[in-house]
């Protein structure tokens, strides 16, 4: 599968992430898009986005991507609490679904 991690996220995490090919958005050059501009190439070359951005549920309207739509909510966002939801992440990315967000959950 092919995942684009947003700007918020360490870009150390694409190497917690296996047996994908795992993108940063700095990688192509798209951190400086608009939200709505990101997803939209995003939906293009990638198959998920991953982000913290728990807004982007509600600012766009992600039903025409055609790009699944992962959120991390974890007590901070330093790569090691984020490294937590990996297992998580790994099994969302097997049936999260394209034009919908997926909530993970930091627990403990």
């Amino acid at each position: 599968m092919r995942i684009l991690l947003d700007e918020y996220i360490d870009q150390r995490v694409a190497r917690d992430i296996p047996g994908h090919h795992v993108s940063h958005v700095r990688t192509p050059g798209w951190a400086s898009l608009s939200d709505a501009a990101l997803l939209r190439r995003a939906a293009e070359r990638f198959d998920a986005f991953v982000t913290v951005d728990r807004g982007i549920a509600f600012q766009q309207d992600l039903r025409e991507l055609s790009l699944a739509v992962i959120v991390l909510r974890a007590r901070r966002n330093t790569r090691s609490r984020l490294a937590r939801l990996i297992p998580d992440l790994l099994r969302a990315l097997e049936s999260a679904p394209a034009g919908v967000v997926t909530w993970l959950d930091e627990r403990g």
